[in-house]
Formats: structure tokens, C-alpha cells, sequence
């Protein structure tokens, strides 16, 4: 009775036992909690296979994410890889990773917003504004750290034009005025105006380093916009390759329609071109204001090549 006694008061004064680690509530750590319960709704693989239709296919999440840019030519991109028998193709943005009310909804909901596949099809999902969302990167790598990446991008001086010309002509449908483009582009002194949410989406490397930080740069397939536009199909090579597809699209999918002024597709003896909101012309920018603008990318177009080991014909 008595050892009992002295092993009880023993329990009673004992230390506290102190982790090895400082324990950390930080705003950072409780982010970071929340998104992964969010992510575990629905993260197992078998949560998935009440999807599967007798045919064998059913919809599944993402293998590969055009992840933007605006007005770079990611929906041209999305065509011309549905063109591969081996791609399932989601037709809408789907804003999973960047909108809060979508994401909060988890992942189940994620994977009803995909199309149909087989399990040999890689499913391909694409929202341009990813590139340029800070939280969406790491976001992506929770949910797969081996996703691969597709990263379309133009020339930043013509990106903002065309930027600028999509939104120009939504409020014109709209019958709203809009501002010319020069307001935009320039302060009052005179000056460009940076702070301008176009030019800062054509900042390429601030928004690359951000992806660098959760995925290896052989990760981030990056597609030359530019050389989409005037010559396809080698592009669209270099991207089957990257996906490890087998080589199903040639030269003979790809026509120039002298009356859009862009490629456009033939598929099994069907032809199909973008909406006609694509290849909008772009309006015209005094010389002056034009040259400030390729002036002022100089820099940063240099440190985005520098990160990503390769150059691009841009001014």
C-alpha cells in the first residue's frame, strides 16, 4: 500500500515532458491543415471507382495541367492535343486549385468536373489563371507531386494586347464603354504604368519561381506560343513527347484558313477552327508607348530565361 502511495504522489509531481521539437501555431501550419483535410475528402483512389461505367471508363483526376498563360494560346494547346486518341480533354476552365468556393468543395468534386476516359488516357484539365495564383502550386503538388505540367507562353508585350483586346471586346458585347488602351498602359507623368494586372501576368519568372519552389523544371513542359501560332505541328511533337504519348498527330491535322488568319484542324476528315473570339486583331498602340513596353520586359524576360535554361524569340 505504501509503494503504491509513493508512486502515485510520483505521477503527480512529475515534469512536464517537453516535445523535441518547439510545437508552432502558426497561421502558415493551420493553412496548410485545413488544405490537407480538404484534400484527404476524397484523395484514396478507391473513392473514385463508383465512377466506372461498364465500358471501363470513368473520370478520374488530372495526369497532366495546362496551367496558363492568359491569352497565351492554351485553349489552341487543348485542341490540338485533343486530337490524340490517347488524351481525355476537360472542355471548361475548371478553377478547382485558384477559386475557393470550387476548392473547398474537395476533390471528389474535382474529379466529377473531368471528362470520361479509359484507364490507357491521360486526362488533361486546363486553367490558364493557375500560372499566376500564388497558393495554386502548392496546392497541385498536394494532390500530385508528380504532375507534369504544361506552361504556354508568348511574347509578354503581345500577351498584354491581347489581354487587354479580350476584355475590351467582353464589355463591348455588353454594350458597356471601356477604357482605351493607353489609359491602361500609361500614368499620368507620363510614365508605364506597371501596376497594371496585364503586365504583371506577362512577369513570367515571378510566377515560374513560384512553381520551381514544389516542381523540378523537367516537370514544366513549356510550349512556344508564338511558334503555335505560325507553325503547329512541331510544337504539338515536342508535347507528345513530353506527355510520352505515342506519335498520333501530324502535319496533315493542321490547315492555314486564310480567312481566320490561323491554323485550324482537320480530324478524320473533319475540319473545326477556334471560336471566332480567337485571333481578335489587336488595337493599334502608338510606336512610342509600344517600345516603352518591350523596354520595360527586358529584364525580366533575361531572368526568366536564365530560370528556365532556354531563350525565346520575344523583343
Amino acid at each position: 500500500m505504501a509503494a503504491f502511495l509513493l508512486g502515485a504522489v510520483l505521477l503527480i509531481v512529475q515534469p512536464e515532458i517537453v516535445p523535441s521539437r518547439p510545437a508552432i501555431n502558426s497561421k502558415a501550419e493551420t493553412s496548410q491543415s485545413v488544405e490537407g483535410e480538404l484534400l484527404k475528402k476524397t484523395s484514396q483512389k478507391n473513392d473514385f471507382k463508383e465512377n466506372i461505367h461498364s465500358n471501363g471508363s470513368c473520370r478520374q483526376l488530372p495526369q497532366t495541367i495546362i496551367i496558363g498563360v492568359r491569352k497565351g494560346g492554351t485553349r489552341a494547346l487543348l485542341e490540338m492535343l485533343s486530337l490524340h486518341p490517347d488524351i481525355a480533354a476537360a472542355e471548361s476552365e475548371v478553377h478547382f486549385f485558384d477559386w475557393e468556393d470550387h476548392y473547398r468543395n474537395g476533390l471528389q468534386w474535382y474529379v466529377n468536373q473531368m471528362p470520361l476516359s479509359y484507364p490507357h488516357q491521360i486526362t488533361v484539365e486546363k486553367t490558364p489563371a493557375y500560372f499566376t495564383s500564388p497558393k495554386v502550386p502548392e496546392r497541385v503538388y498536394n494532390m500530385n507531386a508528380s504532375m507534369r505540367l504544361l506552361l504556354i507562353l508568348r511574347d509578354p508585350s503581345e500577351r498584354v494586347l491581347s489581354d487587354y483586346t479580350q476584355v475590351f471586346y467582353n464589355h463591348m458585347q455588353k454594350h458597356k464603354p471601356y477604357p482605351s488602351i493607353e489609359q491602361f498602359l500609361i500614368k499620368d507623368g507620363g510614365e508605364l504604368n506597371v501596376d497594371y494586372k496585364a503586365i504583371n501576368r506577362s512577369l513570367y519568372y515571378v510566377h515560374m519561381q513560384n512553381w520551381l519552389k514544389y516542381f523540378p523544371l523537367h516537370h514544366i513542359h513549356i510550349v512556344d506560343g508564338d511558334k503555335l501560332i505560325k507553325d503547329p505541328f512541331p510544337e504539338v511533337e515536342k508535347v507528345e513527347r513530353f506527355l510520352k504519348l505515342s506519335p498520333q498527330i501530324n502535319a496533315s491535322n493542321f490547315y492555314f484558313n486564310k480567312t481566320k488568319g490561323f491554323y485550324c484542324l482537320r480530324d478524320s476528315g473533319r475540319e473545326r477552327c477556334l471560336h471566332e473570339s480567337k485571333g481578335r486583331a489587336h488595337p493599334q498602340v502608338d510606336t512610342r508607348l509600344l517600345e516603352k513596353l518591350h523596354e520595360y520586359f527586358q529584364e525580366p524576360n533575361k531572368k526568366f530565361f536564365e530560370l528556365v535554361g532556354r531563350t525565346f524569340d520575344w523583343h
